[in-house]
């Protein structure tokens, strides 16, 4: 095979690969606009009792606002309690938390977990807060999280309508004050995007802990967290597949502004890197094949678009061939990174979506291999 016939085959296949792409990515945005908010119950029944289970470590400069925000929530303090799950901070998250409990109208525990190392720590925080909690439905946050008045009265809306076993709610970043904020507001609304249209679709891939329900009975049910109790990563989504295994159909995205949890983005490299590594590298670990076959599809197609760049600047294809790549992926992407945006009410950041879609491509195939490394960090904490 001489090497232009090779370089056409080549060609070729990034045309395939990035038109099936296109559709790919239509196909997400038609998903996600037909996710509707649902319809609110006529009251909250006095038998649901909510969880909110916040694994903590070293979260003194954030947690009294979290606390706070949950003071003010709409939902009567009667129907959900709080516990904050301390992984040995140093810092003085459990007195700001202690204090904070003393005077508080609602229901707020401090649990110090062991400081005994594990693989997993935030795994071990939610199993162990599993043991004490009272409530039927389970919610997880983190502790550099804001939540809106309405945030738990939307999650039992939507629990009380849907009979879901699992909830996945919206998270999005605080206020952006540079182009890195920007960037990353745009990446992570096409994961929380991306997996809202899996739910949508019926094969959920993605979602979050940082704003997560599900049930108590179920969350047992399924044993948890055993079987990947030793990944570092993946308190959510491998939860998420086992029940979604477990009871098909039953995976639902909520889709209300009032859901909406917000935290700050990584003002570092260094901190943006460990936590993108950390996700990166859930992937090989997938028991469930949509995910992992979605995590492989994704990484191709985005150094599809990088291959073509290179066959471009060497001339082996033409310039109008790679801007006719380059269109064929992006303009489908504006398309539904634009919905998912407004949704989240970040449309300063629609200007940055080009910006984004030509550093994506690079992102996904750098954390796609860093990821094959074991190390990570958490807080502070060397994981393996």
């Amino acid at each position: 095979m001489s090497g232009m016939t090779f370089i056409s085959w080549v060609a070729a296949a990034i045309w395939i690969l990035l038109g099936s792409y296109a559709m790919f990515t239509l196909a997400l945005a038609f998903l996600w606009s037909r996710i509707r908010k649902p319809a609110a119950p006529a009251g909250i029944p006095d038998d649901l009792f909510i969880t909110v289970i916040i694994p903590v470590r070293n979260e003194a400069e954030n947690i009294l606002f979290l606390l706070e925000d949950l003071e003010r929530q709409t939902l009567h303090v009667n129907h959900f309690e709080v516990l904050v799950m301390d992984d040995s901070s140093t810092d003085n998250t459990t007195a700001i938390v202690r204090a904070f409990a003393e005077h508080s109208k609602a229901q707020i525990k401090l649990i110090p977990l062991p400081d005994v190392r594990t693989s997993a720590p935030k795994k071990r925080a939610i199993e162990t807060a599993i043991g004490h909690a009272e409530g039927k439905l389970i919610v997880t946050t983190d502790g550099d999280c804001r939540a809106q008045p309405g945030w738990l009265h939307a999650i039992a809306s939507c629990y009380l309508h849907t009979g879901a076993k699992l909830i996945s709610s919206p998270v999005t970043f605080t206020d952006e004050t540079s182009l890195t904020d920007h960037l990353q507001t745009v990446e992570f609304a096409s994961l929380i995007g991306s997996g809202a249209a899996s739910m949508a679709a019926g094969y959920p891939s993605m979602c979050n802990g940082a704003n997560l329900s599900y049930e108590k009975e179920t969350f047992l049910e399924v044993s948890g967290y055993a079987g990947v109790r030793h990944i570092a990563s993946g308190d959510d989504e491998f939860l998420m597949h086992k029940i979604a295994a477990r009871h098909p159909g039953s995976v639902h995205f909520l889709r209300h502004r009032d859901a909406i949890i917000r935290t700050a983005p990584h003002r570092n490299w260094a901190s943006f890197y460990r936590q993108r590594k950390r996700w990166a590298s859930k992937w090989k670990h997938y028991q469930s094949k949509t995910p992992l076959v979605l995590a492989v599809y994704i990484f191709a197609s985005n150094f599809s678009i990088l291959l073509a760049g290179g066959l471009a600047c060497t001339g082996s294809i033409s310039a109008a061939a790679f801007g006719g790549m380059l269109a064929l992926k992006c303009i489908p992407e504006w398309l539904f990174l634009g919905s998912v945006l407004s949704f989240l009410q970040k449309k300063r950041s629609l200007a940055y979506i080009p910006v984004t879609q030509l550093c994506y491509p690079l992102y996904v195939c750098f954390f796609g291999l860093a990821a094959q490394k074991g190390q990570y960090e958490w807080k502070g904490r060397k994981l393996s």
